[in-house]
């Protein structure tokens, strides 16, 4: 039991809280692109994404594992961000440094995920089969995940200015 819930419920709203905050996160992230701050949706996406790396602590451990490590990582760029955004509302060079870290944690979700998906998805397990999946197929999609985000935050860090949107 975790929180009163199953485990298999407590992950299901796990999952559910995390795919809330990768969908919401994407669609802000091209908002970016287009500087638009979408407010409503931008908080949304935060505040899962916080949830998603606070209920992974809900689930039974022994010992601190890699999981945990980039769950507190993006907690860490979570706070900045929010700090970035809600506290100094975006001045000076606050703007980039919430570009960047709420799409940092934000490829951490979408990293999970993949990496979720060659562990339980049958046709995903097949093409990497080890625990963790480490083959050829894992790194590839795994490095093109990766080498997407570097490409969407740097042109997010260069085009994201929601004052010249709101005027």
């Amino acid at each position: 039991m975790v929180l009163g819930m199953s485990l298999a419920n407590f992950t299901m709203v796990h999952v559910i809280i995390s795919l809330i905050g990768i969908v919401s996160g994407i669609i802000v992230m091209f908002g970016m692109l287009g500087s638009n701050p979408m407010p409503g949706l931008t908080a949304i996406f935060l505040l899962s994404t916080i949830l998603t790396s606070v209920t992974g602590f809900g689930f039974p451990f022994t010992q601190l594992l890699p999981s945990h490590m980039i769950g507190i990582l993006s907690l860490v760029l979570l706070a900045i961000a929010c700090i970035a955004l809600y506290a100094v509302r975006l001045a000076g060079p606050w703007r980039s440094i919430y570009v960047v870290t709420a799409l940092a944690s934000l490829y951490l979700n979408v990293f999970v995920l993949v990496f979720q998906g060659f562990l339980k998805v049958p046709a995903l397990h097949a093409l990497a089969p080890s625990v963790p999946p480490s083959e050829p197929p894992f790194a590839v999609v795994q490095g093109l995940v990766l080498l997407f985000f570097v490409v969407v935050i740097i042109g997010a860090w260069r085009r994201f200015r929601p004052a010249a949107a709101l005027a």
